[in-house]
């Protein structure tokens, strides 16, 4: 039998474990895997010669360990993980003037950690392979795509940084401290003075829109981020890195691209980095987006309804009408057909905009009125399905119709 014609997983673990871990609303994917679970049966089962464990024991633990911490450390990376701390590439000896450098650094860093794991995973094998005499039947060489870790992708790895400044922003983090800083129920306990370096947003909602309509809307937010994160000198290049990163349309800014991607994809993709249970829930008032607003779940109250309609809605409303007849007077007076065409089309979509604004105002008023509370132990499924058509996405977070 050729030993190189088998390929054989790891024996640091079985084919298809993935070291993972439940956090308060989903899961990490992980890349090319299956979730598998183990009892202790299933492992007292092993075969197990001990003549041979005693022989390869120290050895074994010599990779084996260091082999977990890499893993570990690759899983904490994630804000998915309980233990997560800070995103690399914003902290310690990564982070550096710009992003892109910074990312640079990170995806080094990740081809060293996967090759590190490939060769202890690789003498792991060996060490049983010779121990169990199998140097015929077995190879010890573990391939790159067996390997757990996940390597640096840059739309992915930009994607986790809008993440993360949204969650600076909502104040589940902070560039002051590490680790989760509020996760609690109610905004009860909130407290703004652990966010001295980027403040955290004082209601915990950060409105979204394909339009500059707030000043403290997510892209400006963002952008403020990015210039107290890294450094003001470099906020130009560092907004063309992210947008770049972000599939960018032909003749867009940055900051355009960015307010797309906030407007039309970052929801879709915090669904799936939870697994259908949002920790930042999407108020939207409908198809054509007139208004829409993320709420940080845990410090959702009772009046929280009530203040996005006061500090957000109806003046939204205000601005659109103003709008509305700033582009009727510039119709009458427009010099050319082609100008009219083009404000005319502005008219419309705000028309549209404006009709299902007044619409979701009013089913708002209502919802506000009543001062829904949240159970957090009835779960996201549960407390989501309590606004019915005021949330984005209510058919795949409830799994109702």
């Amino acid at each position: 039998m050729n030993p190189h014609k088998i390929e054989t997983p790891s024996l640091l673990r079985p084919r298809g474990f993935v070291q993972h871990a439940v956090c308060e609303n989903g899961l990490r994917h992980s890349h090319k895997r299956l979730f598998v679970s183990f009892q202790v049966g299933n492992i007292a089962d092993l075969p197990v010669i001990e003549e041979a464990w005693g022989s390869i024991r120290p050895e074994v633990e010599s990779a084996v360990i260091p082999a977990i911490e890499l893993s570990q450390q690759d899983w904490d990376s994630y804000e998915t993980s309980w233990s997560f701390r800070v995103l690399p590439i914003n902290s310690g000896g990564l982070k550096v003037t710009r992003v892109e450098d910074s990312w640079n650094r990170w995806n080094k860093d990740t081809e060293f950690r996967i090759h590190r794991l490939r060769v202890l995973e690789t003498a792991n094998n060996r060490s049983f392979i010779k121990a169990y005499g199998l140097q015929e039947d077995l190879s010890p060489d573990v391939s790159e795509d067996q390997i757990t870790i996940a390597p640096a992708d840059r739309e992915t790895d930009m994607k986790r940084l809008i993440s993360y400044a949204l969650g600076c922003m909502m104040g589940r983090y902070s560039l002051d401290e590490h680790g989760l800083i509020y996760a609690h129920s109610g905004n009860l306990g909130f407290d703004p003075f652990r966010y001295q370096t980027f403040p955290a947003a004082e209601d915990g909602m950060i409105p979204l829109s394909d339009m500059e309509w707030f000043s403290n809307d997510a892209v400006n937010r963002f952008t403020d981020f990015l210039e107290v994160a890294w450094s003001p000198e470099t906020l130009a290049d560092n907004l063309k890195f992210v947008a770049e990163s972000l599939s960018p349309k032909k003749g867009e800014t940055p900051k355009e691209t960015i307010r797309r991607y906030f407007s039309t994809c970052f929801f879709k993709d915090h669904l799936q980095t939870y697994k259908n249970r949002p920790i930042y829930w999407l108020f939207s008032s409908g198809k054509q987006r007139a208004f829409e607003c993320l709420v940080y779940l845990h410090r959702y109250n009772e009046a929280t309804l009530s203040r996005m309609r006061s500090h957000y809605v109806t003046p939204l409303q205000g601005k659109i009408n103003a709008r509305i007849e700033y582009l009727r007077n510039e119709i009458d007076t427009a010099s050319s057909a082609s100008i009219r065409t083009r404000l005319q089309k502005q008219l419309d979509m705000l028309k549209k905009k404006q009709e299902e604004l007044a619409a979701f105002d009013s089913e708002l008023r209502h919802y506000a009125d009543k001062r829904i509370s949240l159970d957090l132990d009835d779960g996201v499924k549960v407390n989501y399905g309590k606004f019915s058509s005021l949330l984005a996405e209510v058919k795949k977070v409830t799994g109702k119709k």
